[in-house]
């Protein structure tokens, strides 16, 4: 069982990083956030053109035909960055269900989003979606955006869906594993998020002094700082055995990748309250960009199933017949 990452890997998220740097980093959720999504599209144009768009599709089909461990090496760099819209719809849980032609447009750069019912119940970012669809556990319909929703993430615009008269039979089979997928790619993000919380926190502790020396060198903040490293490293493998379970079809997949989301939030949680507490009040505030990832991990926590449905699913797992796992 392989857990390190590849060359390629490393390099694609290296041009990641540089592609969202170049761009404006933090910028594009503030910009997006506050209603101009240019900035946030010419992103998505720029990873059109580097074929993350196709990622999880076939290159028969016009995609790059990456596996899920490239997967959650690309969404990892998305959570480090805030990178606003609807990745995980458009490249994690759609390639799995729409029609040829949806998902050739998909591969070409198209914003889709989705509404799912039971884990994710409302469109993400549907102003700049060119398709629109509201999945349940058997059928795909187009779907329209209704009633705006306040998200506690100022970047992720949400609205009530209502489905079509077009809706068509899907596999429950087919839906439940392109589900795993969105989820797995949300747990990746969550590590990415936590990540920069706790880069986030080093560094503030390296500058900030009180009684004239750096925060970081008290052993308390030390090993507060420790226990988030810990939790992130700890929850990272989780991840990575969710993909490699789901890519096999392995019968505890389902179970994998809801681990993998509890253990993710769990870190990304206890990221978001060390580094609150190293930043103190200056973390509170909107114009720090630390506010991007404590606003935002509360969401993807809550998004593709809470906590308590994946402990909930876990736990029918375990307890389910030999041979009968989730």
């Amino acid at each position: 069982m392989e857990f390190m990452h590849s060359e390629e890997q490393l390099a694609f998220a290296d041009a990641i990083d540089d592609i969202v740097t170049d761009l404006g980093g933090t910028q594009l959720a503030r910009s997006w956030a506050a209603g101009d999504t240019a900035p946030g599209l010419a992103l998505w144009a720029q990873f059109a053109e580097l074929g993350l768009t196709g990622l999880r599709i076939a290159e028969a089909d016009g995609g790059m035909g990456g596996s899920l461990a490239d997967l959650a090496v690309v969404f990892e760099r998305f959570g480090y960055h805030a990178v606003p819209g609807p990745y995980v719809e458009s490249l994690a849980l759609l390639p799995q269900l729409v029609s040829d032609a949806d998902r050739a447009a998909i591969a070409g750069g198209a914003v889709a989003t989705a509404a799912v019912a039971g884990t994710h119940p409302h469109l993400l970012d549907a102003h700049v979606a060119a398709l629109q669809f509201s999945v349940t556990a058997g059928a795909l319909a187009t779907a329209t955006a209704g009633e705006a929703l306040e998200s506690i993430a100022s970047f992720r615009k949400l609205s009530r869906a209502t489905a079509g008269a077009d809706a068509a039979d899907v596999d429950p089979d087919h839906v439940n594993r392109a589900i795993d997928e969105a989820t797995l790619a949300n747990a990746a993000m969550l590590i990415g998020a936590g990540e920069r919380l706790l880069h986030e926190a080093v560094e503030y502790a390296k500058m900030r002094e009180q009684f004239g020396k750096a925060i970081g060198e008290y052993q308390s903040l030390k090993h507060q700082l420790a226990d988030v490293r810990i939790a992130l490293s700890f929850a990272r493998p989780l991840v990575w055995q969710a993909a490699l379970a789901l890519e096999s079809g392995a019968a505890t997949a389902g179970r994998d990748v809801s681990a993998a989301k509890v253990r993710a939030a769990a870190a990304a949680q206890l990221a978001a309250r060390v580094s609150l507490q190293v930043h103190g009040a200056i973390g509170y505030t909107a114009e720090h960009d630390l506010s991007l990832w404590l606003t935002w991990v509360p969401a993807l926590v809550g998004a593709w199933g809470t906590p308590a449905q994946h402990r909930a699913r876990i736990a029918d797992s375990i307890l389910a017949p030999v041979g009968g796992a989730a």
